[in-house]
C-alpha cells in the first residue's frame, strides 16, 4: 500500500486508461464520421469546457477557495464532461463495449482528477495514507495514554500517543489529538525534561495531518536517531474542531480555539508528560492557516511560545476581507481583530522576551505570501524578534510544507535546547 500518489507510476496509469476509455468510448467508425467530427465533436467539448469554467467558478463562489487549484486537475475534470457527454452523443448506433466505455471513462476521470488535485496539495503522500485517513485507521507507532507505561527501555522509534486533552479552561469542542514522545523519553523511567512543539495544519484539516501529509513524525525520528533518541516533543493539535471549521486559532464564534491552543494543551502536556514549562522551550509551527497561527499566538502569547514556524501562512486571521473578518470571525467585534492581527500587536509591543525568535517559509512560487513575509520579518525585528525569511523552491502545498519541517527541525531543536544538541 505504499505507492506514491504524488508521482509515479499510478497517476500515469490513470491519465492512460482514462484517455484509452474516452477514445473506446467513442470508436474508430465515430473518428471518421464527418458529421461527428464537424458538428457533435465540437458542441460536446463547448459542453464540456463551460461545466468545468462552471465548476471553477462554482468552487470560488460557494466555498469560498480562493488559492488557485491545479490546471490538471480542471483539465481531466473537464474530460470526465466529455467522456459523460460523448457517450450519450454516441450511443445510438454504438456497440456494446463502446457503450460499456462510457460511465468508466466518466468515472476514471474524475478519480485523475482527484488525484491531480491531491499531487498538487500533498495531502495523501500514499495510498497507505489515504487509506488510513479515510478510514480513520490507527498512525503508525501509535498507543494509547493506558498503554504508554507499559513502554520503557530502548526503541528505534518514538511513540504517538493518543490523547483526549480537557478543555478546561477553553471550553472548545475539539477531536482527538495526537503527542509524539521521542525514544529518549522511554529510555528510563526518569523522563527527561524535553522541549515542545504545537503543530497545526491548514484550513480543511484533521490533527493527524502534520503526521500523514507532513511526515513530521518520520523527520523526528530521524532527528532522534543522530541525537542520541532526544528530538522536541511535538503535540499534533485540533485549531478547528472540525474538517470544514475555519477558526484561525483564535476565541471567536466558531469557538475559543486560541485559548485551547495556549492554554489546555500546554497544562496538559507539561501534566502528564513532564515537559519543559517555560516559553524558550515552547514553540509553535504550522502550514497555510496553520502558519497563521504561528505567528498570532506566538506574538500575542509570548509568554507561552517562545519561537515559532509560519509556513506559508497569511499576514494575520483572516476569512476574507477585514469587515467579513471582523463580522464572520469575531462577531463584530474591532477590537478583537486588532488584538489577533501580528502587524498591530508587534507595533504596540513594547518588548519581546530575549531570545524570542522565528521564521516565516515560502515557497518560490507564492508571490504574495514572500511579500507578507518580508512585511511581518520586518515588523518583528523591529519589535526585538530574531527573524527571518526563509524562501526555498516549492508551491503552497503539504510536500513543501513537509521540506521546510525536515529543513528547520535542528534549528528548532537548537533554540528549545533539545539535550545534546548545540
Amino acid at each position: 500500500m505504499d505507492v506514491s500518489l504524488l508521482g509515479g507510476w499510478l497517476p500515469w496509469t490513470l491519465r492512460l486508461l482514462t484517455v484509452l476509455l474516452v477514445v473506446a468510448a467513442v470508436g474508430r467508425r465515430r473518428l471518421r464520421d464527418r458529421r461527428f467530427l464537424l458538428h457533435l465533436l465540437p458542441l460536446t467539448v463547448m459542453g464540456a469546457v463551460t461545466f468545468g469554467v462552471l465548476c471553477s467558478l462554482l468552487v470560488r463562489e460557494v466555498f469560498d477557495i480562493t488559492d488557485p487549484l491545479p490546471l490538471e486537475m480542471w483539465f481531466w475534470l473537464t474530460v470526465a464532461a466529455l467522456a459523460g457527454g460523448l457517450a450519450g452523443v454516441c450511443w445510438r448506433g454504438s456497440r456494446w463495449w463502446q457503450r460499456t466505455a462510457g460511465p468508466p471513462a466518466t468515472l476514471l476521470a474524475l478519480l485523475t482528477s482527484g488525484v491531480a488535485l491531491n499531487s498538487s496539495l500533498g495531502y495523501f503522500p500514499t495510498l497507505a495514507d489515504m487509506y488510513g485517513e479515510l478510514t480513520n485507521q490507527a498512525l503508525p507507532q501509535q498507543i494509547t495514554m493506558a498503554e504508554l507505561a507499559n513502554v520503557h527501555g530502548n526503541t528505534d522509534t518514538g511513540r504517538i500517543v493518543q490523547v483526549d486533552i480537557p478543555a478546561v479552561p477553553s471550553g472548545f469542542k475539539h477531536r482527538t489529538e495526537y503527542v509524539y514522545l521521542p525514544p529518549a523519553w522511554f529510555r528510563s523511567t526518569h523522563r527527561p525534561k524535553l522541549p515542545v512543539i504545537e503543530m497545526i495544519g491548514g484550513e480543511y484539516a484533521v490533527p493527524d495531518n502534520w503526521v500523514r501529509a507532513g511526515n513530521a513524525v518520520k523527520t523526528a525520528d530521524a532527528f532522534a536517531k543522530e541525537h542520541h533518541g532526544f528530538a522536541p516533543v511535538l503535540v499534533f493539535a485540533d485549531a478547528s474542531g472540525g474538517f470544514k471549521v475555519d477558526t484561525e486559532c483564535v476565541n471567536g464564534v466558531p469557538g475559543r480555539a486560541g485559548d485551547h491552543l495556549v492554554k489546555d494543551i500546554p497544562q496538559f502536556v507539561q501534566k502528564n508528560f513532564g515537559t519543559f514549562t517555560s516559553a524558550p522551550h515552547w514553540a509553535i509551527a504550522g502550514w497555510s492557516m496553520g502558519g497563521t497561527c504561528a505567528i498570532t499566538l506566538s506574538v500575542t502569547h509570548p509568554n507561552v511560545f517562545g519561537h515559532f514556524l509560519d509556513i506559508s501562512g497569511d499576514i494575520g486571521p483572516n476569512i476574507g476581507d477585514k469587515a467579513g473578518t471582523v463580522k464572520q470571525l469575531y462577531g463584530g467585534d474591532a477590537a478583537a481583530y486588532d488584538a489577533n492581527d501580528p502587524l498591530t500587536v508587534l507595533a504596540k509591543h513594547k518588548k519581546f522576551p530575549k531570545g524570542f525568535s522565528g521564521i516565516f517559509a515560502d515557497g518560490d512560487t507564492e508571490d504574495k505570501h514572500i511579500q507578507q513575509a518580508h512585511q511581518l520579518s520586518d515588523a518583528a525585528t523591529k519589535a526585538g524578534i530574531e527573524s527571518q525569511v526563509y524562501v526555498a523552491p516549492g508551491k503552497h502545498s503539504w510536500t513543501f510544507a513537509q521540506a521546510v519541517f525536515q529543513t528547520q527541525l535542528p534549528w528548532f531543536a537548537k533554540v528549545l535546547q533539545v539535550p545534546g544538541v548545540k
